[in-house]
């Protein structure tokens, strides 16, 4: 695991950037506020906004990311005003909080800006209750966190924007659904249940560190459509904390608070989430741990007790979005994984057919824009399935199956993208041996999303291979195309129970 988050490949470096980026931007923010006199409440405030800017605004586009991240403030600054006024109002502090927690879930459905705003806006009321925030405060934390975001953002769009020299990203819409269909909507009102849930048991635990149950429960849902994913991500925000309880007893806690040590490792800390965030959610909540420990022990509060604490209360939270996602408005892995495995089906028949059309010898047709597509859609295909290819999943045959398609799906993107390249290139137009196959490809997809039954679908592809010689390398990215598509079918079509989905 410990190999997985950190040696993992990293193409044009881009985590390694992003990560270095970051702890410039958070550094400078914070150095910046400090020099404008702020206090250390101030300047905890502003670092966090200057780190949310950076990790949640993730717009396909360098301008998208830009508007959004104008658009935080917006959100966040009155949530701080509500918060630090329900102070000393339990009761209305305790049922704001939990609307602003499903609001943030529920403006998933606008998509990447909606997420940021959602995280933007939950954090500020968040870190109101790690503070203590009274009114009286605010003027202080207004400017704190508008300088921040200037900062983070002069980093960001001027200093560093290497982003301009990427081709833009890929943005997956979710499913369009109405009412209690939708998955946002059963997650906003999962998310408020499960933090009412915490919320109870966390300030039975304490009065003063409830809130580390809130937040844990909404972390939990971030980033995950279905139980199973939620489960999952739960057992990993667990052993996350877990693993990073020991760096507070060894290391953090005998600094006593000295600000150069203390300040290296929330660089450490910063660099770790987000570095590590792509491909390990367990070692970037490690290394929140290890930032949280910090900050706790800057402010002079950090004891053996505390993290302990500090455990009991994520576990809390992570068990209150356990109960909720199993019984209020189940989201189910399979009908989530069938969706998203539906979509990356059609996005290669959408990818062939301009193949196709490109080898008849159209202008316009480019199989580029859909590959990217289908790259896009292959990394949720990969989220959804996380819960039934995690090694502590006791369904044996359906974490078989999940694995089968996510190889036969990689073959599929692979083969997609060789053939793309082979389309682009004008000496390969006009042949009607290629534009046959492509079609036969269209043929295949349309059975198995229309869920013609297994052998039946397998029958058709394996009756129509061509033969296949080394020096046609199109043909032979149909041909492997055709024959993934061919042994799709088996897992795909099985009886209920046994498999990844039903037929």
């Amino acid at each position: 695991m410990l190999k997985r988050a950190f040696v993992a490949l990293d193409p044009g470096r881009l985590r390694l950037r992003h990560a270095t980026r970051a702890v410039l931007g958070i550094g400078l923010a914070v150095a910046v506020c400090g020099l404008a006199g702020h206090s250390l409440a101030g300047a905890v405030t502003g670092g966090l906004a200057a780190l949310l800017a950076l990790f949640t605004v993730t717009d396909p586009t360098v301008r998208g990311q830009a508007v959004t991240t104008a658009l935080l403030p917006v959100v966040g600054l009155p949530v701080l005003a509500l918060a630090a006024v329900l102070h000393d109002l339990p009761v209305a502090r305790d049922l704001a909080f939990l609307a602003v927690m499903g609001a943030g879930v529920y403006a998933r459905r606008w998509g990447p800006r909606g997420h940021a705003l959602g995280v933007f806006g939950f954090m500020a009321f968040f870190v109101t209750q790690f503070l203590h925030t009274l009114p009286g405060q605010l003027p202080e934390l207004y400017a704190a966190v508008l300088l921040s975001l200037a900062v983070a953002s002069a980093v960001r769009f001027g200093l560093w924007c290497y982003e301009r020299r990427l081709p833009a990203a890929t943005a997956v819409a979710p499913a369009p659904a109405r009412g209690l269909a939708r998955a946002t909507t059963r997650q906003a009102v999962q998310a408020a249940a499960g933090g009412a849930l915490a919320l109870l048991a966390g300030q039975f635990l304490s009065g003063e560190r409830w809130y580390w149950a809130v937040g844990a429960t909404w972390w939990v849902f971030v980033n995950t459509t279905s139980r199973g994913e939620t489960l999952v991500r739960g057992f990993r925000r667990v052993l996350g904390t877990l693993a990073g309880i020991p760096v507070g007893l060894l290391v953090i806690a005998p600094l006593h608070g000295a600000p150069l040590p203390s300040a290296v490792l929330v660089a450490l800390g910063v660099f770790g989430i987000f570095y590590t965030a792509a491909v390990s959610y367990t070692w970037m909540m490690f290394s929140v741990t290890v930032l949280a420990g910090t900050l706790y022990g800057l402010l002079g509060v950090l004891d053996p007790a505390l993290l302990a604490l500090r455990l009991v209360e994520t576990g809390v939270g992570a068990l209150g979005a356990t109960v909720a996602v199993l019984l209020v408005l189940p989201v189910t892995t399979h009908a989530t994984t069938d969706a998203w495995i539906q979509r990356a089906l059609r996005c290669v028949h959408a990818c062939t057919a301009e193949a196709a059309a490109r080898l008849a010898g159209s202008a316009t047709a480019d199989p580029a824009p859909r590959v990217a597509e289908l790259d896009a859609l292959l990394g949720r295909v990969r989220l959804s399935l996380a819960p039934l290819v995690h090694p502590l999943s006791p369904f044996r045959a359906r974490k078989a199956r999940a694995g089968q398609v996510l190889a036969l799906l990689d073959v599929c993107v692979r083969e997609v993208r060789g053939l793309s390249s082979v389309a682009a290139d004008p000496e390969a137009s006009h042949d009607a041996r290629l534009a046959a196959a492509c079609w036969r490809v269209e043929a295949s997809v349309e059975a198995l999303t229309s869920r013609v039954r297994g052998h039946r679908a397998a029958a058709a592809v394996d009756g129509a291979l061509p033969p296949v010689h080394a020096a046609e390398p199109a043909l032979a990215h149909l041909h492997s195309l055709e024959k993934a598509l061919a042994e799709l079918a088996a897992p795909l079509h099985s009886p209920p129970r046994a498999p990844l989905v039903g037929a």
